[in-house]
């Protein structure tokens, strides 16, 4: 059994998501005998999304690798980033990192495949929206991304961050963000939308919009689980 490490804080309440989720996909695999061994390393946050607002990718890797660094110290055989935006320097990262890492985007963008998508809307950080994390990887599998306008962006953004870091849905912004969404849906025709933050799915659920949600943080968790049983 592998033992998987965890790079969370980016924020609080995905890598507490994560944590759970780690543990009851374990025990469905293992039909409730155990709990995983798992290790986790939090971050300042502060300091990663500094970084990630002046576009110092260099400086994001150096953070991450080091991270991973104390969790292969600790005796993780793999890791996994709790976060969406850090993969924008996932080469920089994986290059530094002393462990192989298992990244939400490759697997997300599997999952996308596997269901068919071809109009897919992503949505997430200004970062991440504005970089295109998704992008190259949908469009190699012959899907077309589709990314909301520039003042669409800053209001998805506004609508989410910074009280869900900490696990705050706030009602009315809630029913703000899926009317926005709904909307970019039936403009762009959108056949799917990625939930390309960590944190979306504690506001974003099943059923909420006009087509089907891919959890991206959820799909990341049952792939960690996977690796553990390789």
């Amino acid at each position: 059994m592998k033992k998987a490490g965890v790079i969370g804080g980016l924020g609080p309440a995905s890598t507490a998501d994560y944590y759970m989720g780690i543990v009851r996909g374990y025990r469905r695999r293992t039909r409730g005998a155990g709990y995983p061994e798992l290790i986790i390393y939090s971050v300042d946050m502060d300091a990663l999304v500094s970084d990630i607002d002046d576009d110092r990718w260099d400086a994001v890797a150096v953070k991450i690798a080091y991270a991973a660094e104390k969790l292969a110290s600790a005796g993780a055989d793999f890791a996994a980033i709790a976060s969406n935006t850090p993969h924008l320097a996932f080469g920089k990262i994986c290059a530094r990192s002393p462990l192989p890492l298992v990244g939400i985007v490759r697997e997300t963008c599997e999952h996308v495949r596997r269901a068919g998508y071809r109009r897919v809307l992503t949505i997430g950080t200004l970062a991440t929206m504005r970089n295109g994390l998704y992008k190259k990887p949908l469009e190699e599998l012959g899907a077309a991304p589709l990314t909301p306008s520039d003042s669409e962006q800053e209001e998805i953004y506004s609508l989410f961050f910074p009280n869900l870091e900490n696990g705050v849905v706030i009602p009315g912004d809630r029913l703000k963000m899926l009317g926005l969404v709904n909307k970019i849906i039936a403009e762009q025709n959108a056949d799917s939308v990625i939930l390309g933050c960590t944190e979306l799915p504690l506001m974003i659920k099943d059923g909420d919009l006009g087509a089907p949600v891919v959890n991206a943080a959820q799909i990341h968790i049952d792939s960690i689980v996977d690796r553990m049983f390789i």
